[in-house]
């Protein structure tokens, strides 16, 4: 039996990110080993997921030893919030103050980090420009001022970064980080929040990029090796 969440059911964005990435001869929807695989390039496969890694955990037990497999994730850098009536006409459209970063798939690959060991696996952020649409909505949307998202649209794709060894999660590090450095100086370096620092931290440790060195008064040391 095939295992797929069906095309009736993919989103604007998964499609258009999977067109993007498309080439000529690619196999699009292709079943392997009881899976339905977004794009076959030969020997290379190729999975668009716009979340929500801990449900590839079996297609990618199934088929990583036998496949070389990119795992392609899409980061919004610029983002359009666009907003529609009742009717689905659009009312708004404004610029999101949120720009994503690289560092940002970490809160997905917190679920395997030490995937990136396998000789047949790479990871690819897709830096992008989107829209985020949303639809009125009093019941669920009360976080969002009574409205839901309804969908993620691709604008632009902007910027690929390509990790494909522990060691290449390194470059998500930022320039003058202290040596041992914790969390809270990664979250600074970032700009983030300590809660992302730390799932970019975990990943590091994880996969062994970082090695930890200890503790002080503001948390766990970690060190390049």
């Amino acid at each position: 039996m095939v295992t797929n969440i069906g095309l009736l059911n993919e989103k604007p964005l998964h499609a258009a990110l999977k067109e993007w990435y498309r080439r000529e001869g690619d196999q699009v929807e292709a079943p392997r080993e009881g899976f339905v695989v977004d794009l076959v390039r030969g020997g290379l496969l190729i999975e668009i997921q716009t979340r929500g890694f801990s449900s590839m955990r079996r297609k990618l037990d199934r088929l990583l030893d036998s496949y070389s497999i990119r795992l392609v994730y899409p980061v919004a850098v610029e983002k359009w919030i666009v907003k529609l009536d009742v009717d689905g006409r659009e009312v708004s459209r404004r610029r999101s103050p949120k720009r994503g970063i690289a560092a940002d798939v970490c809160g997905e690959l917190v679920s395997f980090p030490s995937l990136l060991s396998h000789p047949n696996f790479t990871l690819e952020v897709a830096l992008v420009e989107e829209e985020e649409v949303r639809r009125p909505d009093a019941k669920k949307g009360w976080r969002r001022g009574g409205f839901v998202i309804e969908e993620r649209r691709l604008v632009e794709v902007l910027e690929t970064v390509e990790f494909n060894s522990p060691g290449s999660l390194l470059d998500l590090l930022p320039e003058g980080l202290p040596d041992p450095f914790t969390t809270a100086h990664l979250a600074d370096g970032l700009g983030r929040s300590r809660h992302l620092a730390q799932e970019v931290a975990y990943c590091l440790r994880v996969s062994g990029a970082v090695a930890t060195a200890g503790r002080d008064k503001r948390g766990i040391l970690y060190r390049r090796p």
